[in-house]
């Protein structure tokens, strides 16, 4: 295993359990202790961890793993995704994406499309993600609109009020939401309050609501709420949803598509 595949895996745990141990750590990945000591020592130098006797713990209390992270975990049921996200969405709109792995995926579906090659324009999307709107800024037959505001470095999105000025100022024909988690109970949220307030905004602005999510944010609740689940008209997950699961959320009124 590489050492960017290690870290990936290591970072990937510690969100999921919070705490690692060196000795059980080493064993799970197959590698030495001092290996794992030496990885644990280089990230926390770079204050993705910390160090702690014997292992380590998340740093701070609402651990959040930068985009380029999380770019290659669940990769192949992302793209799945976007690819199915994209399909939903016609030549000429007006689409709004919020920043996320998934989201960036439905971006690059969108870039390829044969029938978005062209057009005055072939589409306009609207994001607060820098990422996003770098990958599309060169297809000159999409509009590019992108909110001001001050730049998260977990995820490269755009928050504040700056973005919010922007937003007011706009309508949507679909806003594609990229979240941490989705309940029928507890809406969809993110880890961050201020990146909510600004996905809230993109809902309220569209005539439908998207959500792009991994089955493994499903039945999940987060800190910041962005929505409930009945201002959401569609569902796009991957096929590992457990049918309970679909059936839940097609009971509170949402057409759910599974990749």
């Amino acid at each position: 295993m590489s050492r960017d595949a290690r870290w990936q895996a290591l970072l990937e745990l510690l969100v999921e359990r919070g705490r690692l141990d060196v000795d059980e750590t080493a064993a799970e990945l197959e590698v030495s202790a001092a290996t794992i000591r030496r990885d644990f020592d280089r990230l926390a130098e770079q204050q993705m961890l910390l160090r702690t006797r014997g292992g380590a713990v998340a740093h701070g209390v609402s651990y959040e793993l930068p985009l380029r992270y999380k770019t290659a975990r669940r990769a192949s049921e992302k793209q799945r995704i976007a690819q199915a996200v994209a399909d939903l969405l016609a030549a000429g709109e007006a689409v709004g994406l919020t920043g996320g792995t998934t989201t960036t995926e439905v971006a690059r579906a969108l870039a390829v499309r044969g029938d978005l090659a062209s057009g005055s324009p072939a589409l306009t999307v609207v994001t607060n993600a820098l990422n996003i709107a770098g990958e599309l800024a060169v297809r000159p037959q999409f509009k590019i609109v992108v909110t001001g505001g001050v730049a998260r470095a977990q995820s490269y999105e755009l928050v504040g009020p700056l973005a919010d000025g922007v937003l007011e100022q706009i309508t949507l024909d679909v806003a594609v939401l990229g979240v941490v988690a989705f309940d029928v109970t507890h809406g969809a949220a993110a880890h961050d309050e201020a990146e909510a307030a600004i996905n809230r905004l993109l809902c309220e602005r569209a005539e439908r609501v998207i959500v792009a999510a991994d089955s493994s944010k499903l039945g999940r609740r987060a800190f910041a709420r962005i929505c409930p689940a009945e201002s959401v008209d569609t569902l796009v997950t991957d096929s590992a949803v457990a049918p309970e699961t679909v059936r839940r959320f097609e009971e509170a009124g949402l057409r759910v598509v599974v990749a």
